[in-house]
């Protein structure tokens, strides 16, 4: 096989494979970079950030060099506009969100009542003082927003989709869904339960993405089970419990980690399990979840043809 073979594709492009490891290296390099250079300037400012402020910070960043990453080589490696990402406001775009939380919302409480059903969680309302109770759902809010928008911009972003592109859509699921299962393998609490969870929350994030061919539903989903996890619920989200101290309920965990996850939270339980097998039929077979006829142009395969445009 002759070295532009192994190189370049039909249409002369770099093949998918070398256009994911090519973004992934710029989003390593300069994500590292813009980290340091914010750790530098709280220095030099002499200022420490708090929890909330700090991982906004780097989340944030992280976020916009996935998105400028996902842009460049969207833009110079397959000529696409930067629509094409699924981060613009499509035609869609609200419709899309919307569903997401709802959806969202919908399938972490089926995963709960799971739990609640079968004995292994209670809940109380939250005594706490009421400011502090409110705090935590609007900074959580924020927190968690950016947290899931910049997962999302990085596993179902450029990734997945040039991937797709190349007609190799269910290997990027895949590679992607197994990739965000292990990143999350260093969480506390961690099991093979909640392990085998984040691979399936991968796979259901990716369906919905290929459904409507935008970030947008995918955020709304990422964004709502998460929040509503922690700040509604009170449960650990994938371990963690430091942005969400003082939610609105109250968790009571009978067990068995089987069936709720206990110290990692519903994540790494069956109910969840059940829920997220349940969540990935509802999006997939979903007849309102439709992709716009341009984005599905621009994200199904590689057009030779394509314009650049604003």
């Amino acid at each position: 096989m002759q070295i532009q073979n192994i190189l370049f594709n039909d249409f002369g492009r770099l093949r998918s494979g070398w256009r994911f490891a090519f973004f992934l290296l710029l989003f390593i390099f300069f994500g590292t970079l813009f980290q340091f250079l914010a750790e530098g300037i709280y220095l030099t400012l002499g200022f420490k950030p708090n929890l909330y402020l700090s991982e906004s910070t780097y989340r944030f960043i992280a976020l916009a060099v996935a998105i400028g990453a996902g842009w460049f080589c969207g833009k110079y490696l397959e000529d696409l506009p930067f629509r094409a990402l699924g981060a613009w406001f499509t035609p869609n775009w609200f419709k899309d969100l919307i569903l997401g939380l709802v959806f969202g919302a919908a399938a972490v409480s089926f995963a709960v009542l799971i739990a609640a059903v079968f004995g292994g969680l209670r809940f109380s309302l939250n005594n706490e003082d009421s400011s502090a109770i409110l705090f935590t759902l609007g900074v959580s809010f924020i927190v968690f927003a950016v947290a899931a928008a910049f997962e999302e911009a990085l596993f179902r972003g450029y990734m997945l989709q040039t991937f797709t592109r190349a007609g190799l859509a269910w290997f990027a699921i895949a590679l992607t869904s197994v990739f965000f299962g292990l990143v999350h393998l260093g969480n506390p609490n961690v099991g093979w339960i909640a392990a085998v969870n984040t691979v399936i929350a991968g796979i259901w994030f990716c369906l919905a993405y290929l459904k409507t061919r935008t970030l947008w539903l995918v955020f709304g989903l990422h964004f709502m089970w998460n929040w509503m996890q922690g700040s509604f619920f009170g449960i650990e989200v994938s371990g963690t419990t430091d942005i969400s101290n003082a939610p609105f309920l109250l968790e009571i965990d009978s067990g068995p980690a089987w069936l709720t996850g206990e110290n990692y939270g519903i994540e790494g339980g069956i109910a969840c399990t059940i829920s997220l097998i349940v969540s990935i039929l509802l999006i997939w077979f979903a007849p309102f979840l439709k992709a716009d006829e341009e984005m599905l142009e621009l994200t199904s395969k590689e057009n030779p043809q394509k314009e650049i445009s604003a």
